[in-house]
């Protein structure tokens, strides 16, 4: 039993001093090792490595990109106007050893410093251009800049690398935004009024241009029915003519029918007519027989 004892306990102690000794860096991180707080060893790949144990002691840093997001600030164009940006970079260590000696490993104070160095990047490339550069015109090169700018400085300042700087946002004072948006509302009613000044002259002329071909249209077609008409009218008296001659007699008493009916056609008209006129030529026949 107190031998099982005393074998339990040297592997406790054999699993501890490897514990202690050994130290594993994984493929996202880098390492530095410090004796008695003096740097003895920067950046550690990588990988399983050992340590003298009590003396020896490791610090581990993320070597992924990581992001800072640097509080909105005031910013004055060439123009002498004022914006309010809001903006980011990533960044990444790339010299452990610097990073360790002018931050004492802390990612909050190297956060704090890039925010600082962006802030004067941003300042100092938005004096040098106009509201429209900064908005529009020159954004990519305009974060191309600080980027080169900001790695100039910072690798040796501060043992980082800066891989991206880019803006989220660029506002106008609250002062001023209503003013502009004031304007801006006033231009567009003005671009509205002469669309629709525009659009009015345009469907008078098409509403005028539309009149005008009915106009046409119409008067082609009473004239094409007139001539129809004339043409049909003469046609008619020509076969009216042809039989008439052909039954002269016949064509009379027709006539004379018709004239009866329309003379007839209401029981409350009145006709005066001498009894021996041509009117009642056939009816007088009628009475002779």
């Amino acid at each position: 039993m107190n031998r099982l004892v005393t074998t339990f306990g040297l592997l406790i102690l054999l699993l501890g001093g490897v514990n202690s000794t050994l130290f594993v860096v994984s493929e996202f991180e880098r390492g530095i090792k410090l004796r008695f707080g003096e740097l003895i060893e920067g950046d550690i790949q990588p990988g399983l490595h050992f340590k003298m144990p009590f003396i020896d002691n490791v610090r581990i840093f993320d070597a992924r990109v990581l992001t800072v997001d640097a509080q909105p600030a005031s910013f004055f164009t060439v123009e002498k106007k004022r914006l309010i940006v809001d903006s980011y970079a990533k960044w990444r260590i790339s010299n452990v050893e610097t990073y360790y000696t002018k931050t004492g490993g802390l990612e909050s104070v190297a956060q704090n410093r890039l925010a600082n160095r962006v802030n004067d990047g941003l300042r100092n490339q938005f004096g040098t251009r106009t509201l429209n550069e900064v908005v529009s015109g020159e954004r990519d090169l305009l974060m191309k800049n600080i980027t080169e700018d900001l790695n100039s400085t910072v690798l040796e300042e501060l043992g980082i690398e800066v891989v991206d700087v880019r803006v989220k946002r660029i506002d106008l004072p609250q002062e001023v935004s209503s003013q502009v948006f004031r304007r801006m509302t006033a231009e567009r009613e003005k671009e509205a009024r002469e669309l629709r000044s525009t659009g009015k002259e345009k469907a008078e002329k098409i509403r005028a241009s539309a009149d005008r071909e009915r106009t046409i249209e119409l008067a082609n077609a009473y004239r094409d029915a007139e001539e129809l008409r004339g043409e049909g009218d003469a046609e008619a008296a020509a076969i009216y003519a042809d039989a008439y001659q052909r039954d002269p007699e016949f064509y009379a008493f027709m006539r004379s029918l018709n004239a009866y009916k329309t003379s007839f056609a209401n029981k409350g008209d009145i006709l005066l007519v001498e009894p021996d006129s041509d009117f009642f030529k056939y009816l007088n026949k009628q009475n002779a027989k």
